[in-house]
Order: structure tokens, then sequence, then C-alpha cells
């Protein structure tokens, strides 16, 4: 199933289950008022949001409007944690190279994470802003999952089964801002700002054999200013699944 959250008088939005040819959209506050409500008892609400997404796939619900990417916060609008992974370890060392850093070769085996800010993500039609072009704005086209509550200690294997959606995120950074605070020791703080996510996420079983419950396998297009950028398949590469 498709999941989006639109905008409201509200800080998290309003849920909505969103039709698989991404035409037209159901709110669903019976079942979740917002995509974190589900999230936190998704035993209960997955089987009651994938009954709705079935039936708007058929035409039997009533109430519906068209679904409208700018009216779209991002899936989760803000969340208790967010974890920036390096899954492709060529990707970092090329990063590191451009800065004159030196590539540790535990990064091969022990993933390199961060913990960023989940305070405010950014809506996939939403202006990105920018105070200062000094500050070297990026982006990067990404894979992100949103998992139910993982116990601490569990294995690869056990985290599997908590992945629950899948989006597309631009990461966003701040290149001129990098350098000079990683320099202190800490970081990322003020060189990485908010993301902005894809208007939906989904549940595994839209992807089909392109997901294989650790890795995404499709092309990850990305375009600047509505010009073709990069399209590599996001299953080529990485060192690091998922879970």
């Amino acid at each position: 199933m498709k999941l989006a959250t639109l905008k409201d008088a509200s800080r998290d939005g309003q849920l909505v289950v969103v039709s698989r040819d991404l035409t037209l959209c159901t709110p669903v506050p019976h079942i979740a008022r917002t995509l974190q409500a589900a999230i936190d008892n998704w035993t209960d609400t997955a089987p009651k949001l994938q009954a709705i997404f079935d039936q708007l796939n058929a035409g039997e619900i009533k109430e519906t409007k068209a679904f409208d990417q700018t009216e779209c916060m991002a899936p989760l609008p803000r969340a208790y944690q967010w974890a920036d992974g390096s899954a492709y370890v060529n990707h970092v060392e090329l990063v590191r190279k451009a800065r004159g850093a030196e590539l540790p070769d535990s990064f091969w085996t022990d993933p390199l994470m961060y913990q960023g800010g989940s305070d405010d993500f950014i809506g996939p039609r939403d202006d990105i802003p920018l105070a200062s072009d000094e500050w070297g704005v990026d982006f990067e086209a990404e894979i992100a999952v949103i998992t139910d509550d993982v116990p601490m200690s569990s294995t690869p294997e056990q985290a599997a089964p908590h992945i629950k959606l899948l989006m597309l995120v631009n990461d966003c950074s701040l290149r001129g801002l990098i350098p000079g605070e990683l320099a202190k020791g800490f970081g990322f703080f003020q060189s990485k700002p908010a993301s902005a996510f894809s208007p939906v996420c989904v549940t595994p079983d839209e992807l089909g054999e392109a997901w294989d419950g650790e890795k995404l396998s499709l092309p990850l297009l990305s375009t600047l200013n509505g010009q073709a950028f990069g399209k590599p398949d996001a299953g080529v590469d990485m060192t690091f699944t998922f879970p």
C-alpha cells in the first residue's frame, strides 16, 4: 500500500491512503490520525490500512480526493529518530577524497552512521530554505526505511522484519560548513539541515522482487533543475544492507 501525509493546521499533518496509480487519496482518522500513530500500533493498523487501500483501488471508497503532491508534507513530518547510514562505501571514499580525508579500512566492515536532526522534515514539493549560497547546499538521492520499534541488540536477521515502509529522501548537505564542523571532532549539526522526502511511503510488497528484505534493486532517478542527473541502481555496490 501507499501512504502519505497531507498538510493541515497541525505539525504532523493528516494520514491518507493513496491509490496505487497516485491519483486518489482518502483520509483514515478512524484508523490513525497520523503516520506516527499508525507505526506506533502497526500490528493493528496495517491490516486496516491495507483493506482501505484495496477498496480504494477497486473504486469502492466514496470519500476520496485527487492526490496532489504539493499538498503533501513528508510522510513523517517529524520523527523520534533519523539515523543516516553510509551504505555505499565507494561514495564515502569519493566524498572524503574531495575534502582531502583518508578512508579508514574499518569503514568497509563497520557501517558509518550518524543521528541527524528529525524535529522537522521538508515536504516533497516545498522549498529548501538556504540563508546563504556560501553554505554550499548539495543534494543526495537516497532511500529511507521506516521501522517500528527495533529492540536493542537485535541481529540483522532480527531487525529485518521491523522494516515496515520505504520512501525516497533528498538528504541535504551544506558542503561549505562540513569541513569546519567536522574539524571540531563533533557533528553533523549545522551542516546537515532538514531533509526532504518523497510524497508517499510504500510497504515492501509494492516493490515486488526489487525488494529482497535487505536492499532495493531499482534505478534511483535524480534531476537538477529539470535535467537528468543520475540513475544508479540502488542495489549495486551496497556494502551494508538496511538490516
